[in-house]
């Protein structure tokens, strides 16, 4: 993929990943290592909880989401390095067989008054399972290199 400069992006903008899919044991093993919650853990037990099922967490379905924007369309000269959320939610849990992908809009382009090497994108990503529903849209600005004199 080619490296995009702060100079590349417009507002409007989107951009795809590929998919991921989503198994049991992988919702298990992230759940008992930073989220050990019967409802991550336990199908069993899922059962009888607020999902009413094994749901992976949030913060996994986070992490998976950037595994996607890192080998996705939208590709920062520098990488994508995040400066803060503005929104981040989870409508509807992940479950384990779900597909998941990702959709970034850029919703604004602000080059910086101070650092003329940088600013920012805030962009729009919403992750997808394989029904088009949603199951996590955040709201993020991202640090972005302005293209160097010395590049075409």
């Amino acid at each position: 993929m080619t490296a995009l400069y702060l100079e590349d992006y417009k507002t409007g903008q989107s951009f795809g990943s590929g998919r991921i899919n989503v198994t049991e044991e992988e919702i298990i093993r992230f759940a008992t290592e930073f989220d050990p919650q019967p409802f991550h853990l336990d199908p069993e037990l899922a059962k009888g909880t607020f999902f009413r099922g094994l749901a992976a967490s949030g913060w996994h379905t986070a992490a998976l989401t950037m595994q996607l924007l890192v080998g996705g369309e939208m590709t920062p000269a520098n990488g994508i390095i995040g400066a803060g959320f503005e929104s981040l939610n989870w409508p509807r849990p992940v479950r384990p067989g779900d597909t998941l992908h990702v959709i970034s809009e850029v919703l604004e382009v602000r080059p910086s008054k101070s650092r003329p090497t940088q600013g920012m994108i805030k962009v729009r990503s919403t992750t997808f399972n394989q029904k088009d529903e949603i199951v996590q849209d955040s709201v993020g600005n991202l640090v972005v290199m302005a293209r160097p004199a010395d590049t075409p």
